[in-house]
């Protein structure tokens, strides 16, 4: 964890693009209070085939001029071509946007043939080569290996090939076992990563929800916590799924932040309840000169 204790310390929430009035009306709350917390950065959520390209620019433009806070879009390869994907770069260029979150995204359902380029070191790359230093390129990381890639040695080495493309951090995938980050950091740093790695941070918004999500994305819920959760569920005991996710995700990273971590991103799922009190808990300081949101 040396590599990771030298850097400074970076916070960010992610939001999806929100659909409907009762939609935007959710995350335009969650931002307000979000952003009296002062992150370094807010980031916008992708969706593949096109469904949520516009509302990740609208969302992204939107969060900027509400917050004053920078906002980073995802990007995804899926399904893009050069010419597109330069357009929608050009489209957060001209917005302002000085950071991008770089992903090869999500395959849809019955698909099997990806755009024209098929991982993320090669949309990393063609970045740089198009745009040089002009955006702050983040990536993602899978602690726990990506579900697409069992050999936990090739996902290492898809990860440093978009290091070496020219990623400047990454943020991983959310876990609930910081032994997992830990090894993954040392085994990067091995290879000869020195960017910031920061971990991701699901809160538990609801037990069903993060059952889901968790098989998904292939992250792993120890069976104690499962147990728990799916016992408060059982009952309707709503209040202790809250209480008990609070206190487990806020030792998480205590335990993150006090071995070296360079920050954390919250998933907060356009929520602000969860993330806030986490956020408390680790005494985290508020930035209330964030400009309020409208």
């Amino acid at each position: 964890m040396k590599s990771q204790q030298d850097h400074p310390k970076h916070y960010s929430f992610e939001f999806y693009p929100p659909k409907g009035p009762k939609g935007n009306e959710a995350l335009a709350e969650a931002r307000l209070q979000l952003a009296q917390l002062g992150p370094d950065f807010f980031s916008v959520t992708f969706g593949a085939g096109g469904t949520t390209r516009s509302g990740t620019l609208d969302t992204v433009v939107d969060t900027m001029r509400a917050t004053g806070i920078s906002a980073a879009p995802h990007l995804s390869c899926i399904e893009g071509t050069r010419e597109s994907i330069k357009e929608m770069v050009d489209s957060y260029r001209d917005a302002g946007v000085d950071r991008i979150v770089a992903l090869r995204g999500d395959i849809p359902e019955g698909g099997e043939k990806l755009g024209v380029f098929s991982y993320a070191s090669e949309l990393v790359a063609f970045i740089r080569k198009e745009y040089g230093d002009r955006f702050h390129l983040e990536v993602g990381c899978y602690p726990e290996v990506h579900p697409e890639t069992p050999d936990p040695q090739a996902d290492l080495d898809n990860f440093v090939r978009k290091v070496d493309a020219g990623a400047d951090s990454a943020m991983t995938q959310y876990f609930y076992n910081a032994d997992a980050y830990f090894d993954f950091v040392d085994r990067a740093t091995a290879r000869g990563v020195n960017i910031p790695i920061v971990p991701g941070i699901m809160p538990f918004p609801a037990w069903p929800q993060i059952e889901r999500f968790s098989a998904m994305c292939g992250a792993d819920i120890p069976r104690w916590i499962a147990t728990r959760m799916a016992a408060y569920h059982a009952k309707d005991d709503q209040q202790s799924v809250r209480d008990f996710g609070i206190e487990l995700v806020t030792n998480l990273c205590t335990r993150l932040l006090d071995a070296g971590a360079p920050g954390l991103h919250f998933y907060a799922l356009n929520r602000a309840d969860p993330t806030a009190a986490i956020w408390r808990n680790l005494g985290l300081p508020a930035n209330n000169a964030a400009k309020q949101a409208v």
